[in-house]
């Protein structure tokens, strides 16, 4: 099969798009024959060597969010067949003995990903676990279930397992042109509460509301405190999801009201932040969490949601697989809205 590899860090000219062997299945695994697949900040982050996940080795294979037909099954294999449409679960938690992938589920320590730190959909064809593989309804095509594994999941763990969000509630949503911010603006929104998002371009906030935003604000122009306070009548929001880090930290902060929480998700501006007021977080009752990695329990419920028609896809570009390099230079720059797709 052809796929897109690469042997050592560093700029796009490091990735190779050759002939390698084909995935064999154990009795547990099928071999999807890839559609499509979503691009992820954590694709060009591991390429260039700035960060990389606990079992990372070369070559390596990117590509998180997988959708494809099941083009060959284990012999222990029931639950799908050959020509089937799938989706694929990339997290490697709960993965039963007769795979190839199992022993990879420590949720806190050397939890095994698909595109991660096991090869993944950069590829005309991928392995993965039979009890990790969704079948996608006629109505969806592969393009729009590439889209959801890793964003969907991500921002519903953040949002409802970690952060707790209910009905009535308010939250900012910062990041609302990427994948887990089109993906957290709707879901917070169908679950009752009033959404408020940022984003770096006055476009991305008019297709924030689109999605479902009460309001929006060009975090580069406004100030984020001063705007959350003005929304709710001075009290501050109950929830701030943060996929941004270091840029938004110490506003978010301020923007929460008494008793609020913001849920970390993310670092895409940097690993560090600073809390401005020790005095203020201890005074309000604020509280920050961290979002962890989300139980294989999650994935099925989550995608019955996503496929009950009430959720927009956003599809900024498709690429062919061999323009890998050029679409995760667009990534790389910030000029996009929702999630770059390869098609093999």
């Amino acid at each position: 099969m052809k796929a897109v590899f690469y042997t050592e860090p560093g700029g796009i000219e490091v990735l190779k798009y050759q002939e390698v062997d084909d995935p064999v299945p154990e009795r547990g695994d099928v071999v999807v024959e890839v559609a499509a697949t979503s691009l992820n900040r954590l694709d060009v982050l591991q390429r260039n060597g700035w960060f990389q996940m606990p079992g990372f080795v070369y070559p390596h294979i990117a590509g998180m969010d997988v959708a494809g037909t099941v083009a060959e099954i284990g012999s222990e294999v029931s639950n799908l067949k050959i020509g089937d449409r799938v989706v694929v679960d990339p997290s490697l938690a709960g993965v039963s003995e007769n795979s190839l992938l199992q022993g990879r589920g420590d949720l806190f320590g050397d939890l095994g990903i698909i595109g991660a730190n096991v090869d993944g959909g950069y590829a005309e064809k991928c392995l993965a676990p039979s009890s990790h593989v969704y079948k996608i309804p006629d109505q969806i095509s592969f393009e729009d279930a590439a889209t959801f594994p890793t964003c969907y999941l991500t921002a519903h763990h953040a949002l409802f397992e970690t952060g707790k969000l209910q009905e009535g509630e308010t939250v900012i949503i910062h990041a609302a042109g990427s994948g887990v911010g089109v993906a957290a603006i709707q879901l917070a929104k169908n679950a009752g509460a009033t959404v408020f998002a940022t984003a770096g371009s006055d476009e991305k906030c008019d297709k924030a509301l689109e999605l479902g935003a009460s309001n929006a604000m060009n975090n580069r122009e406004g100030e984020l405190a001063e705007w959350a306070r003005g929304l709710t009548q001075g009290a501050g929001v109950d929830m701030v999801m943060d996929c941004v880090g270091t840029a938004l930290f110490g506003a978010s902060l301020f923007a929460i009201g008494v008793h609020g929480r913001l849920v970390n998700c993310g670092n895409a501006s940097g690993d560090e932040a600073t809390i401005p007021s020790l005095g203020y977080l201890f005074h309000s009752g604020i509280s920050i969490i961290g979002s962890d990695p989300y139980e294989p329990s999650e994935f099925g419920p989550v995608w019955e949601e996503f496929c009950s028609g009430d959720y927009q896809v956003e599809i900024d570009s498709t690429y062919p697989l061999e323009a890998a390099g050029e679409a995760q230079e667009k990534m790389l720059s910030g000029d996009f809205f929702g999630k770059i797709i390869l098609t093999p």
